[in-house]
């Protein structure tokens, strides 16, 4: 692995390299935050993919992507004259040690935080102001109930538990977060076992609403079961984005196969009876597809 010397050398490589791109490159001159929004959703994306397939070498190639826009808008910041990557790596450095006491004890000596979203109460105060006494910190549990109540502490951040769940997420990844964030404030079953009978309960409801065809309660329940299987998952420590992910691309290799076979065949998949098409299905099952 690199020295922290080699990697602060390859960072401002990287940074060298943007400016001039910046200044030489009519593509990279005509970019504004409007137009690279859509990339940067499809970069994230491209990363997350390489994550669940746990492919190193394009993990690697799509975390210096998503660095990249990162940096680009830092850029675009400061040709404005807002902000530049100094200030962004200063504000995320203030804000992980005020929310981590238990790794950055306040002292009274400490140094002041300069971001004020990072202030608590908007004062000038030192960490050591804090009206935070956090107790001997052992799980990540723990930790992620104190970053909770910290973040409800900083001038300029969430003023409800909830209001740091971006809207934008997509519907699981939402309904992860809400209910992580409502554990963190200590709204949570006891154990496990209350989320699993409240599924079963969503699980009747859904099935009520569908046999008396009314279709916009039973689709209410329907979210109600989908945000009861999250809840369950998230209990049991099992990711439900990854784990549907896995299901999707599992589908994808199992039809895949379906259809090659239908195409060796010289048949059309509409042409083939359901038997027949499950009897291919069984087969890439049975070859670990």
């Amino acid at each position: 692995m690199s020295t922290r010397q080699q990697q602060m050398e390859a960072f401002g490589r990287f940074l060298d390299v943007l400016d001039e791109l910046r200044e030489k490159c009519p593509w990279d001159r005509k970019q504004t935050n409007e137009s690279l929004r859509p990339n940067t959703i499809e970069e994230v994306y491209e990363l997350c993919d390489a994550l669940i397939n746990e492919d190193d070498a394009n993990i690697c190639k799509e975390l210096g992507d998503v660095l990249l826009h990162v940096a680009f808008y830092a850029k675009i910041a400061s040709e404005k004259g807002q902000f530049d990557i100094k200030d962004v790596c200063d504000r995320l450095c203030d804000k992980l040690i005020f929310r981590h006491p238990h790794v950055f004890p306040p002292k009274e000596e400490s140094v002041k935080i300069k971001d004020e979203s990072c202030r608590p109460d908007g004062n000038d105060s030192p960490l050591s102001s804090v009206n935070f006494q956090p107790e001997k910190v052992t799980t990540a549990t723990q930790v992620s109930e104190n970053w909770e109540q910290l973040k409800l502490k900083e001038k300029g951040g969430n003023k409800r538990v909830l209001s740091g769940v971006p809207s934008g997420l997509p519907s699981i990844v939402k309904a992860y977060r809400i209910q992580e964030k409502a554990r963190n404030v200590g709204f949570e079953w006891d154990d496990a076992s209350g989320a699993w009978e409240k599924l079963m309960e969503e699980m009747e409801e859904l099935r009520v609403e569908l046999e008396r065809g009314d279709h916009d309660l039973a689709e209410a329940e329907l979210g109600d079961l989908l945000f009861a299987t999250i809840n369950v998952a998230r209990m049991n420590g099992l990711s439900p984005d990854n784990a549907l992910e896995r299901t999707n691309q599992k589908f994808i290799r199992r039809f895949n196969y379906v259809e090659e076979g239908a195409i060796a065949q010289g048949r059309n998949l509409k042409d083939m009876t359901l038997e027949e098409m499950d009897a291919l299905w069984d087969e890439a099952k049975s070859k670990g597809q």
